[in-house]
């Protein structure tokens, strides 16, 4: 009898996992789509899937065809069976294929590039420009003494001149002190934003001076901007959506641009990053925290429960903090919404 209970046991939860294997369908689904230029993975995601982030699990890389993990504009999507499970699959493949390069200097996304997960255009200064340092490494990076001819205020294609140690850098990213953050829970410091404001080039060095060429400019780059090395960073747009590996119970804590109530693609700020377990392409739900209210009869202050209020993805990690990309709300976010497993 043990033995029985035992391999029921087994059986039920070799079902359990199966089963959560394989998301349920969209109501309404096609069986065939064709990929059209602007479309994101989580919009192909979307059509086919009630939660998105599961799309690596009805996925079917065609080994047929070539980079089978890529999907481009022009491709006919289909839904197929494969040993009873659905899947989606590349049933007509289009002839091209590329990645995408940004850098703070120049950004191309032709029409024949692979089908980034969300929005490149939304985050595309957070990949290459803007990241989290720590404190004393800003404040030990080398700093912007004075522009050509003594000017205090300069841009692309001036000449500036800086004090400190740039190392073998031929190029340099100018930064300045922007959002400095803390939990909200621990108040633990957990990063300073460095907000790029340019990129240079570095013509020459004489002792610890060095003399720079502006090549972009944002903003007018002031005296005491500091220098970092620049961080060209290819982005493939292969990466998916997914569920962390860990459990995950954080907060928005900042929202780029200020703005009081967040919505579909605003870049925010969690406090959980690399140290947590986030990963870019890492998918959370924001949960907004229940009202306060009195109970008429104990005259007690109750906290009704956190309702869920969205979607978003993590697209850049950093020790203690990630940006994320919200790519659902289904009312106002607000600066303190929590985030969790979805």
């Amino acid at each position: 009898m043990r033995k029985l209970l035992l391999g029921l046991s087994a059986m039920l939860l070799l079902s359990m996992q199966v089963a959560m294997a394989q998301p349920d369908l969209k109501a309404g689904h096609p069986d065939k789509y064709t990929v059209v230029s602007g479309d994101t993975l989580w919009d192909i995601s979307s059509r086919f899937l009630d939660s998105p982030w599961l799309w690596p699990e009805i996925w079917h890389a065609n080994p047929q065809v070539a980079n089978p993990h890529l999907i481009y504009p022009g491709d006919i999507l289909g839904l197929v069976y494969i040993k009873g499970q659905p899947k989606v699959t590349t049933i007509k493949r289009s002839p091209n294929s590329g990645v995408i390069k940004l850098s703070p200097q120049a950004r191309a996304t032709p029409l024949s590039t692979a089908i980034p997960a969300i929005p490149l255009d939304a985050i595309s200064q957070f990949l290459t420009e803007s990241r989290i340092v720590e404190k004393d490494d800003m404040d030990a990076a080398p700093y912007i003494l004075v522009g050509k001819g003594d000017h205090l205020l300069t841009g692309a294609g001036d000449t500036v001149y800086a004090r400190g140690d740039v190392g073998d850098n031929k190029s340099m990213g100018v930064f300045r002190n922007s959002e400095a953050y803390f939990d909200p829970e621990t108040n633990e410091f957990l990063g300073l934003e460095a907000k790029s404001v340019a990129t240079a080039k570095i013509k020459s060095v004489s002792g610890d001076v060095v003399t720079l060429n502006i090549q972009r400019s944002s903003e007018e780059i002031l005296q005491g901007d500091r220098l970092l090395p620049t961080d060209d960073r290819i982005i493939n747009s292969t990466f998916h959506p997914s569920a962390p590996e860990g459990d995950i119970h954080g907060s928005m804590i900042h929202v780029i641009d200020g703005v009081s109530q967040i919505g579909q693609y605003a870049v925010v700020v969690i406090n959980r990053g690399e140290r947590e377990g986030v990963k870019e392409g890492n998918v959370l739900a924001v949960y907004k925290k229940g009202g306060v209210i009195r109970d008429p009869f104990t005259k007690e202050q109750v906290e009704l429960p956190s309702e869920r209020a969205g979607v978003l993805m993590v697209f850049r990690t950093f020790e203690k903090v990630s940006y994320g990309l919200v790519l659902r709300a289904l009312r106002p976010l607000s600066i303190g919404d929590e985030v969790r497993n979805p």
